[in-house]
This record gives C-alpha cells, structure tokens and sequence, in this order.
C-alpha cells in the first residue's frame, strides 16, 4: 500500500497515476483528494441516494491509500450529510427520503416548539422561456426553458389550516423532464426527495438570502393578510454536485406564529 502522505492517487487497479487527481495541485491534503474522488463517483451515479458504497476498506485498496485517509474523506462527507454511517450496516449515500434529514432546509418553526408539519397546495405548473435574471441565477442561457412551480404550504393555526409560505420555485426544464402539476400533487414526502427519485437531481447545499418586505395585493390574498402586511422574504438557491445550481425558490414567510430558525456553528 502507497504511503498515506504521496500527493499522487493511482486509478484504481492501473498502477499508473489518475490524470484526474493529478491534475490536483500537490498541497493538497491526500484525504481531500480521496474526498474529490468519492464526490466525482456520487456526482457520476456509481452509487445512488440510499445505497451503501464499498467499505473503507476496499475503498482504501482501490485508492491505494491507508483505511484512515479513507475514513478521514468520508467523515468529511458525513459531515456535509452527503453520506450517512450506519452502526454496523455500512456508510450509505444520504437521501432526502430520510427523516432526519429530510426538512433540513426548512428553517420554519412554530412559536410553541411544536413540529412545523405543512401541508401543500399546488397553485400551478408552467413551463416557460427563462427570465433574465432567472437564467443568470441557474446559469441558463437566455433562449432555455424553465419550470416555474407556485405553491402554498399550509399549517394548522387556531383549529384549521392557513397558509404560512408562498413559494414561487425555478427548475432547469432539461434536468426535470416531464414535471407536471399532476406529479407534483400526487408526490408524497419532501419536495426534494421528490426531485432525488424521480428525476435524478439531488440538492446538497443552499444560498439563502433573508430580508424584510411588505405584503402585495396577490401575496396578501394568497396568504390571507392585509396588504402591506410584514413578510419574510426568502430567496435560495439550491446546488447538486460540482456547485451547479439546479433551484431558485423565492418564498414568502408569514411568521405570525412562526420564526425562521437557524443554528449557527
């Protein structure tokens, strides 16, 4: 086995240097390197959200590494909840389908503590030419197509269901081929599992922008307050591997009985 501190990572089975890892710049960490590889091979589809990949152990004979650079990598990865450990079964590929991760991006809480369950309703489904500045969030070229989905997702306030968030959201059409208003509404579970499953596509990191805004006539009906009512204006943009953005969501909050909650590390 190849000293765990050689800045050269072997293709696997080839003996002869990985023209991907070398182009690496050499001071990188050997354990980062592994970490690029095994995002290259998720990013690829060799393993898919809820599938167990290869042991540290032959991971670190495939990579020509000691087990500890590999263990290291997938640590790292763990942390970024790209993978998840399992006591006893295995590391397996992290899906929205599962519970403890599958509203990590929804940061909505209810005043009493109690879990912010919502349901959703569909407004509409459209696809449509990009805007400007919609194509220059998803790095679309001006003349391709979009997805524009508009929702409310509701809460259980004073004995019956209200509408908490609006949320206007932008997909890539050629990454979501055949999405319809249909699917969506027939779909059970988080929107982004949703995503994961049937169109291959998984978020693994968010930008969120937060301010301040008043209610128009259209968000004032939509979410049944007063115009000029105050809102919490949510704009994200969601990333699939190799940072390429695949979501733009703008949501307004009416946090009435709620607060956007983060934790900070």
């Amino acid at each position: 086995m190849a000293d765990p501190s050689a800045a050269t990572i072997l293709a696997p089975g080839s003996g002869l240097p990985d023209p991907v890892a070398e182009a690496t710049p050499s001071f990188s960490p050997l354990y980062q390197q592994i970490k690029e590889l095994l995002l290259r091979s998720l990013q690829g589809g060799e393993w898919k959200p809820g599938e167990v990949i290869p042991s540290e152990i032959d991971l670190a004979t495939r990579y020509k590494v000691s087990q500890g650079t590999v263990r290291k990598a997938i640590d790292e990865l763990a942390t970024d909840n790209l993978l998840v450990r399992r006591q006893g079964k295995g590391t397996f590929v992290a899906t929205h389908a599962e519970e403890r991760t599958q509203y990590r991006f929804l940061r909505l809480q209810r005043d009493d503590g109690a879990a912010a369950g919502m349901r959703r309703r569909f407004l509409d489904c459209r696809r449509l030419r990009a805007p400007a500045e919609v194509a220059r969030a998803l790095g679309l070229k001006a003349s391709e197509s979009v997805w524009q989905v508009r929702r409310l997702l509701l809460a259980e306030i004073d004995g019956r269901p209200r509408p908490v968030v609006f949320d206007e959201i932008w997909l890539p059409a050629a990454l979501f081929k055949g999405l319809s208003a249909e699917r969506l509404s027939g779909q059970r579970g988080p929107m982004y599992a949703f995503f994961e499953a049937e169109f291959g596509v998984r978020m693994i990191r968010a930008d969120e922008k937060v301010r301040a805004v008043a209610a128009d006539d259209e968000a004032a009906r939509l979410l049944e307050v007063g115009v000029g009512a105050p809102l919490l204006s949510v704009e994200r943009l969601s990333y699939t591997y190799g940072d390429r953005p695949v979501e733009l969501r703008r949501g307004l909050y009416h946090t009435a009985a709620h607060h956007y909650r983060n934790q900070l590390n």
